[in-house]
């Protein structure tokens, strides 16, 4: 199974980050007074090197648009004198091997000094010493529990994002309208919503992809750990084996085991969709009532941004009712980098409030800063409220020391192909396993 993780595929790593960070680094940034650079023969120039997963254009050409992570790193090194080299996944030769794997490569052999990171590398990384301990940068003591949370590894804060990614189940409420039915809130809830549509003539209640149908199992498995007021006691039992993950996830399991039953998603086409392409149209043209997907859908009119019908975010059916996931990307920097200490320098920049106000405000999205709220679009309301109110999962904690976004991702997708729900636990025990005997 390790080498499963291992293979996660190219696409995995833009899905897990699709609305959050990486998004956030496409190739159209620039700057046109690069004041900053000083000639080598009257002072050195300070360099810090950021590996991301997307192409980057030539950081000194001229190009009038900018991302919102662009505009922090422009204010970082406005403000530092140094200046951010961009290496990327995109503009080199690793056609046969995932984001994953190269960064892995590369922050043990000390190749950059700030890199973002998917969950299952920063828990990888956290665990063999290779990122720098980050809660002594000034800006941490702004950070929402949950960024604390969800990167912290053997009591080291390894990574901190720039946004929080939620993920929630997007609704057609003229639908739900149209037969009566109230947003659900428990799973028994959306199982009867299922039905009703079925009965009437909605053949696939809810579009699913192969990608983020892992959303139900976090939203159902982890609700009471995360809400309960035990987090830290169970999260050391399971990290210990005095508990099972495979205990925790079983129900999540068997409720897609039913949406697959009943014929409520489409286990067969989910199995091969990318995710929205696969999905998307039918929910955009009124067919399908219920889709899963992420916060900055619903911002963009690529996505689900526009639509014929009044659309609602909500979160996903739990014992605590609507439930957001909420998985976490993060930048961080090598232990033992050439540059870390201007690298750790230029990442507190881009975590202080008037660089997070910045970005919040320009990509529209969950701020990692409590400092900072949202003003989001009324379709994402429910979900952000939920937010505030503290009530949320986790789709990729870091003091979890078997990774959880991309190896539920992969077993789902086993389920998906026929695997039985015991199967898919007896993998989860593997992987509980297999971290143990490395202890």
């Amino acid at each position: 199974m390790k080498s499963r993780v291992r293979r996660i595929v190219r696409q995995w790593a833009a899905a897990c980050l699709a609305g959050g960070l990486a998004v956030s680094l496409a190739a159209c940034g620039g700057r046109t007074n690069p004041t900053n650079l000083i000639p080598q023969d009257e002072e050195e120039e300070r360099v810090v090197n950021f590996f991301s997963p997307m192409e980057k254009s030539d950081p000194h050409a001229e190009n009038v648009a900018r991302t919102a992570s662009d505009l922090t790193v422009m204010m970082a090194e406005e403000q530092l004198g140094v200046t951010m080299v961009y290496r990327t996944y995109t503009a080199e030769s690793y056609q046969d091997k995932t984001y994953d794997e190269v960064t892995l490569d590369r922050a043990r052999n000390n190749m950059d000094d700030l890199y973002l990171l998917n969950p299952d590398t920063v828990l990888a990384l956290g665990a063999e010493g290779k990122l720098m301990d980050l809660s002594g940068l000034d800006n941490v003591k702004n950070l929402r529990d949950i960024i604390l949370a969800a990167n912290t590894v053997d009591g080291k804060l390894v990574a901190i994002p720039q946004e929080v990614v939620a993920y929630g189940l997007f609704v057609n409420k003229d639908l739900f309208d149209q037969y009566d039915l109230a947003l659900p809130e428990t799973p028994e809830d959306f199982l009867e919503c299922c039905r009703v549509f079925q009965e009437n003539g909605i053949e696939t209640p809810v579009g699913a992809n192969r990608w983020w149908l892992e959303n139900f199992v976090f939203a159902i498995a982890y609700a009471d750990l995360y809400n309960g007021g035990s987090v830290e006691e169970e999260i050391a039992a399971l990290n210990s084996g005095a508990a099972r993950y495979s205990d925790y996830l079983r129900p999540g399991f068997e409720f897609l085991q039913t949406l697959i039953d009943e014929g409520y998603i489409d286990a067969e086409k989910a199995a091969v969709s990318e995710a929205i392409e696969g999905e998307g149209p039918d929910f955009l043209a009124g067919k399908t009532p219920m889709v899963m997907a992420y916060w900055g859908a619903a911002n963009t009119e690529t996505a689900y941004g526009k639509t014929d019908f009044e659309m609602q975010v909500i979160g996903f059916p739990s014992s605590w009712g609507q439930m957001p996931v909420m998985p976490m990307t993060g930048m961080a920097v090598g232990a033992e980098a050439e540059h870390r200490e201007d690298a750790a320098k230029v990442l507190d920049v881009m975590i202080s409030d008037e660089a997070l106000q910045l970005y919040s405000e320009t990509n529209r999205v969950i701020s990692p800063s409590k400092n900072i709220k949202v003003d989001c679009v009324p379709a994402l309301r429910p979900l952000n409220d939920r937010i505030e109110e503290g009530i949320y999962v986790l789709g990729s904690n870091a003091g979890m020391n078997v990774e959880q976004w991309g190896n539920t991702c992969l077993i789902v997708r086993d389920l998906l192909n026929g695997a039985s729900v015991d199967a898919c636990m007896a993998a989860f025990d593997e992987l509980q396993a297999a971290v143990r005997d490395q202890a």
